[in-house]
């Protein structure tokens, strides 16, 4: 799914709960800050009228001549909808291990980084963890597939060794058909030898 995706979701998740449970007068959608302080936009359409959210707090609610916009605060984001921000689940949080070539060894950088995957793994009361096996375009379409699935299943291993339950990982890999730095066939791209790890 697109940041995008995830934006217009996050949004929709205030109006639906407003429209179902009756929580407000009518339906609203407010427009919500991205954590990194990315812009983003919604287009709210009622009948044929619409209004454009493109600042954080920018809101619309729904009335008799189309949506009537306004500007909404945290205060009152917290106020009208804190429950249902609550139950939220958290978004998923990225993080990329790079290793030595040809190897399932991890480059020093890489082994720091895994204590801020388990810190991320350990704020989610029922974890989802996929760990997706990367590798250059050296070698074979077989031989990657299986280097890359060596490098998931490592950081899979080591995961369970630091205590995050073995049913709470899946190891997978993509070889090289899905490059970090497009390169042609047989071109060692250090940046290409890599484990993501997907924390859900």
């Amino acid at each position: 799914m697109s940041d995008r995706s995830h934006r217009v979701r996050r949004i929709g998740v205030l109006a639906l709960l407003c429209a179902v449970l009756g929580a407000c007068a009518s339906t609203t959608v407010v427009l919500l800050p991205e954590n990194d302080g990315r812009p983003t936009a919604v287009t709210v359409k009622q009948g044929d009228q619409e209004v454009v959210l493109d600042h954080p707090y920018a809101a619309a609610k729904a009335a008799p001549g189309g949506p009537r916009a306004y500007v909404s605060s945290a205060q009152d984001v917290a106020t009208q909808f804190g429950a249902a921000l609550a139950a939220q689940p958290a978004r998923a949080a990225t993080f990329t291990l790079y290793f030595i070539e040809g190897h399932d060894e991890f480059t020093d950088e890489s082994r720091r980084e895994v204590d801020r995957v388990l810190t991320e793994i350990a704020k989610r009361p029922v974890p989802d963890v996929l760990v997706v096996g990367h590798t250059d375009a050296v070698g074979t379409d077989a031989f990657n597939d299986a280097l890359g699935q060596q490098r998931a299943e490592a950081v899979r291993a080591a995961l369970i060794r630091l205590g995050v339950p073995a049913d709470d990982i899946h190891a997978i890999s993509r070889g090289k058909r899905a490059p970090a730095v497009p390169t042609a066939d047989g071109v060692a791209e250090p940046l290409n030898r890599r484990v993501v790890i997907i924390v859900r």
